[in-house]
This record gives structure tokens, sequence and C-alpha cells, in this order.
């Protein structure tokens, strides 16, 4: 389960900053840009994507490691 929510984490982590530099930089890279309903949104999107990760990877830090 820790690995899982660490690789959910990296992923988020990952879309949520070429988000950015899609918006700022206007490189043509990460998925949120070809998200219709996003439109005008991407930094917001974009922000909330890393700010879920940081969550991910708190909740992967509480997790044990191991099974007992």
């Amino acid at each position: 389960m820790k690995q899982l929510l660490e690789l959910l984490g990296f992923v988020a982590l990952v879309q949520g900053v070429l988000g950015l530099l899609h918006e700022f930089a206007h490189w043509r890279v990460g998925l949120l840009q070809r998200l219709g309903f996003l439109d005008g949104y991407g930094v917001y999107a974009s922000v909330a994507l890393i700010v879920l990760a940081c969550a991910l990877f708190a909740a992967a830090g509480s997790r044990r490691s191991g099974r007992g």
C-alpha cells in the first residue's frame, strides 16, 4: 500500500509540474492540457495536483513498511 501511495504521489507531482510548465513556458507536455474541461484552469489544476502529491507522500510516510 505504501508503494502504491508513493507511485500515485509521484505521478501526481510530475503531472502537476508538467502542467505548470505548459502554462508558463508553453511547452506541450503533460496530461492536463489534453483535458478540455480544464481550459482556463490549468494553473489551479496543476497546483491541486502538487498539493495532492504532498498529501499522498504524507500518507505513505505514515504507513508502516513491513508486516509487523
